[in-house]
Formats: structure tokens, C-alpha cells, sequence
């Protein structure tokens, strides 16, 4: 299915009167480079990293909106906002607001930026639910509210093509992180080569997840395999994920490196970042089954 952005909408989702979120373990926990400040820097084309040092939020950009992909934590905006600003584009000038997981490290942010910019919220049908009750339904972190809830305008599923401006972006279903986790690709065009760019979510296993013993939700063991072999088959040349570190962005890129569109070329490092965790979840399976 081919999905195109129409008509942009002014949406008040985040009403006066925020309520305080309530503080819980693994947000106290977050590691201090969810917040270092880190400059925002050209990935490919006219995707943009303008996120924190380790949390990616990706920019995309066309000359009839932009795309933005996370958020980041929920004091994240005036970052993301400096970031975008510094490259010579504006916030508000986002259209469409897509995430790649329903957790709160990088979609706390959400319902503020849409406020913002009146940009439409777009997700999978298994992570809207969770975006919507902030946190709440989260099989994994949730029974509490852990993001400022937020309202998902459209339901994106695996094959769409979103279509915004020039942008062509490629939906992908890959599911285990959480229910709903999505990945997104596209063609760039750059000096007469084809580039084929992911922006994966990978199929980390957050401690305390259960796979076979008490699953952490149906299916979640399937999930995770499928997720793998799926990856594993992409045709990738450069590619980005939720967390500067499982990319290994600093390894890649330095504040004040020249832009070359061959920087992020990596095709057997994704190969090899699925392998390991698919080996990190083969171990945890045999552990569960083993009980």
C-alpha cells in the first residue's frame, strides 16, 4: 500500500495541565549519553542524524515537510530542535512523526513535538496502543504510565510505501523489542550508485524478557526469529538503528568529518550485528528451555 501525507492537520494532542509522569526503575536507570548533547550530522541523502550521543532520532527532509523518525527522552526537544536548525531546516516543518519502538527512551518526546509541528503520527498496529496509553499496556515496562500519552493518526503495516515530497520510505514489521517495532528503507541516489538504506530496529533482548518460560507476550519467541531471518536478507547498503552505539556511529563518524555518502556503508557489519544477537537469543532460548 502506497500511503502519501495529504492534508497536514493542527493537532492539540498534548493538552495544558501535563501530568507528571510517574518515575520508575529503568528510567532512572537511563544511561548518561541518552542526553549528551552530540552534534547532528548527514547521513546519506537526505537522511540526518539529530539525535543525542546514543539515542538516534532521524531527520528526512524534502521541499514539502520533513520526516522525523524518534525522539528521544522527554526533555529531548530543544536538542533535537538545535540539531535540526543547525543542518538549515525547521521543526516545524516536520509532517509526519514515526517511531521504531514503543519504549519511552525514544518516544517520551512524541507528544510534545507533535503539538509543535501538527505533525501526524504514524505506527504499526501493535505499538499504537502503547503510544496511546503512554506506556501503560507495555508488556515489558508497562502497568504504569512511563511517556506522555499520544494520539497515532494512521496505522503503517508491513510493505507500506510512505510517501512524502521526493521521500519514498519502505515499511518493515520487525517485531520482538517490542510488539510493534518497525524499520523503515529507502533508494538514495548519490554520484550515478543506487545506495539501499535501513533505518533498523534491532532485536535486542531487554533483561528481564521472557521468551518461552512465561512468555513477555504470545509469540514474542516466533517474533524475535522471524525478525532475524528477515534482516538478515535485506539488501543493505548503509544503515542506521535506535542507539548510536548498535551501529557504531563514533566508530564511523566524528564531529567535523566531511560528509561522503560512503561513510555508513557497512552491509556485513548489519549482517553481523543480527548474527550476534540472533546468537544472544539462541542462547537465552536454550537457557529458558533448559529450565
Amino acid at each position: 500500500m502506497v500511503i502519501r501525507f495529504l492534508q497536514p492537520r493542527i493537532q492539540l494532542t498534548a493538552v495544558l495541565g501535563l501530568v507528571v509522569l510517574a518515575q520508575f526503575s529503568p528510567a532512572r536507570a537511563q544511561s548518561e549519553t541518552w542526553t549528551r548533547s552530540f552534534p547532528a550530522f548527514r547521513v546519506i541523502g537526505p537522511l540526518y542524524g539529530v539525535g543525542t550521543y546514543d539515542l538516534s532520532v532521524f531527520l528526512i527532509t524534502s521541499d514539502e515537510g520533513h520526516i522525523l523518525i524518534n525522539t528521544g527522552l522527554e526533555d529531548s526537544t530543544a536538542q533535537i530542535r538545535s540539531n535540526i536548525e543547525s543542518l538549515g531546516f525547521r521543526l516545524e516543518d516536520v509532517k509526519i512523526l514515526l517511531q521504531m519502538q514503543s519504549h519511552w527512551d525514544h518516544t517520551a518526546a512524541l507528544a510534545e513535538i507533535k503539538q509543535i509541528t501538527g505533525a501526524q503520527l504514524w505506527a504499526t498496529s501493535r505499538d499504537a496502543p502503547i503510544l496511546e496509553d503512554g506506556g501503560f499496556s507495555d508488556p515489558h515496562f508497562g502497568g504504569r504510565q512511563t511517556f506522555e500519552p499520544v494520539s497515532v493518526d494512521k496505522i503503517i503495516h508491513e510493505g507500506d510505501l510512505i510517501e512524502l515530497g521526493d521521500i519514498r520510505l519502505h515499511v518493515y514489521e520487525h517485531p520482538g523489542h517490542t510488539e510493534g517495532s518497525s524499520s523503515y528503507a529507502m533508494t538514495v541516489n548519490e554520484n550515478g550508485r543506487d545506495y539501499q538504506v535501513v533505518i533498523a530496529n534491532m532485536g535486542t533482548i531487554n533483561d528481564g524478557k521472557h521468551l518461552v518460560v512465561d512468555p513477555t507476550y504470545p509469540g514474542v519467541s516466533e517474533d524475535f526469529a522471524s525478525t532475524y531471518r528477515r534482516q538478515k536478507a535485506m539488501d543493505v547498503d548503509v544503515w542506521v538503528a535506535a542507539h548510536g552505539s548498535q551501529y557504531h556511529l563514533h566508530d564511523k563518524w566524528q564531529p567535523g568529518q566531511a560528509y561522503s555518502p560512503d561513510t555508513f556503508v557497512d552491509p556485513e557489519g548489519f549482517v553481523t550485528e543480527v548474527e550476534g544477537l540472533e546468537k544472544i537469543y539462541q542462547e537465552q532460548l536454550a537457557r529458558e528451555r533448559s529450565q
